[in-house]
């Protein structure tokens, strides 16, 4: 049997505190698995954008790029992203901003979805894995 793998959690202020039993990102295997971001301010806490949806993803991508930074890797080392959306009507507004972050270079492979329903009544999460180093 192989040995189990080495984790490690990251951890910054820069992005808000995980709010269940989960970390904002966890580094494995030459990987990081980025949890979803919503638009949740990480000083207060408190959801961004009154439900605009740009308002909203600016801030879902300002939150994943402190998570990446915090490990050490930029939106060109991301590999996968996920993008969950309230309503599907919004993914023109919401591409235009992520191809911003995510658009140079070789973008990385995506999945859009639109779901039910987001935690704090968000528009937009996006969660993604990169590769470190």
């Amino acid at each position: 049997m192989s040995p189990a793998p080495s984790l490690e959690a990251v951890v910054t202020a820069a992005a808000p505190a995980p709010v269940g039993p989960y970390n904002q990102a966890v580094k494995a295997a030459g990987l990081l698995f980025c949890s979803g971001q919503i638009a949740l301010d990480p000083a207060t806490g408190e959801m961004v954008g009154s439900g605009d949806v740009e308002a909203e993803t600016r801030q879902v991508l300002a939150n994943l790029q402190a998570v990446l930074a915090a490990a050490g890797c930029s939106p060109q080392q991301v590999v996968r992203t996920t993008v969950f959306l309230a309503d599907l009507a919004d993914f023109a507004k919401v591409n235009a901003l992520y191809a911003e972050v995510f658009g140079a270079g070789v973008s990385p492979a995506r999945a859009c979805v639109q779901v039910a329903a987001l935690p704090k009544g968000g528009r937009v999460e996006i969660d993604c894995m990169a590769v470190l180093g």
